[in-house]
Order: structure tokens, then sequence, then C-alpha cells
């Protein structure tokens, strides 16, 4: 959960962010409204405020937000604006979302095709073929930080995982989850960043082959 005081800090850089672009507060405030209402909608477990949050606090720490990128600043607001468990095109759909509410701020066009492949780039299916420039190396990193979090932390994003797969049988969803989980595991590296390689890389190898226990019943 968001403190009242986090929500207010992230707006607060939502419409700095967005003056940038030549936006004002009046026109930036709404948009801001739909992202915060998107990701406090009650079926979102993980996939929250809480998370977002969590992700510009990774992505703060591996490189700071300045007007030479932006775009990953925009692409961390929308990379889960779009979220059904039920859905493949999330990430498509958010891309697509991104384009639709900021174009008519005045983000350029150059910056929204930016935004768009670093969205499109958190689909689990991509990550791996995604770029490997710093803004993609930095976003990937940050969403996938949690894989790399405290053992508590871990298991309570597991199991928030598991709530917005409620309506998946248990057979179905342990099958499915170890496939993702084992695909994490076949990587060379989880994350790209040295700061996360060194930090997390570890730590996350141990908590999802621990996941991957529990999911067999081990």
């Amino acid at each position: 959960m968001v403190s009242p005081e986090r929500l207010e800090s992230m707006q607060q850089g939502w419409v700095r962010l967005l003056a940038s672009f030549g936006t004002s507060p009046v026109a930036a405030y709404p948009v801001f409204d739909i992202l915060v209402a998107a990701y406090s909608s009650p079926e979102r477990q993980y996939h929250n405020l809480e998370h977002l949050a969590e992700v510009f606090r990774v992505a703060a720490r591996l490189g700071s937000i300045t007007d030479e990128n932006r775009a990953l600043h925009l692409a961390i607001w929308f990379h889960d604006a779009v979220y059904d468990s039920r859905a493949a095109d999330n990430e498509a759909r958010s891309a697509a979302l991104a384009v639709d509410l900021l174009g008519p701020l005045g983000v350029s066009a150059a910056v929204l095709e930016r935004v768009q492949r670093l969205v499109l780039a958190t689909a689990h299916h991509a990550a791996e073929s995604a770029a490997a420039d710093r803004e993609t190396s930095i976003l990937l990193d940050a969403d996938l930080a949690i894989l790399g979090a405290a053992q508590e932390r871990y298991h309570r994003y597991a199991a928030a995982i598991r709530q917005e797969y409620a309506w998946v049988p248990d057979a179905e969803y342990r099958n499915g989850r170890a496939r993702v989980l084992e695909g994490f595991l076949k990587r060379q590296r989880i994350f790209r960043t040295e700061l996360l390689f060194q930090e997390g890389e570890a730590q996350a190898r141990t908590n999802i082959r621990q996941e991957l226990g529990h999911l067999a019943g081990t």
C-alpha cells in the first residue's frame, strides 16, 4: 500500500515530468488520475501502486531520471497501466495507452516511440531479446527486482501473484507458474545491470528455486 505522502510525491514528480514537455498541471492531472485508478484496481494484488513505487525506487538507484531519459520515466508509469491476468497483450495495450494519453499532452512522436519500445520490452517473452541499451536494462531490472528481494517480501509477492490468478485452477497455476520461473533460471543472467546482478542475482535464484519447490509440493 502506498502512503498518501508517497502518492503526493508521485503526483508532484508526474507534474514536473509533464511540465518538461510544456504540459500544464491542469492538463497533466487527469492522466495521472487515470493511471492511479488503473494501478489501484481491486484485482491488482501485486501489479499496483506499491509495485510502481518500487520500480521507481530501484530505477532511481540504477540511474537518475533526467531530461535525456524522460522516456524511461514515462515507460515506468505505463509499463503495467493495462493489466489483465486473463490477457496476453497487456504490454501492447499499455504501450498503445501511453500514445493515446500522452500524445495530446504534447509529448513528441520520438519520445512516444521510445516509450512504446520500452513498455513492450517488459513482456516476459520479449525480455531476453530486448535491446541491451541502458534504459531498457534499467526498466527490466527495476521491474524484476522483486525476484531478488528478501525472503519475506518475495513470499508476499508470490502470494499476491497467486491472488491475481485466483481464477486459474491450482494444478494449472502451478504448472504455468513453474514454467515462468524455470524460464528465469535458464537465463544466463536474470539482471542486466551490474548493481542488481551483484546485489540480487544469487538471492533471486534462491527465491525462485524455493518457490518451485513449494509449487512441486516439496
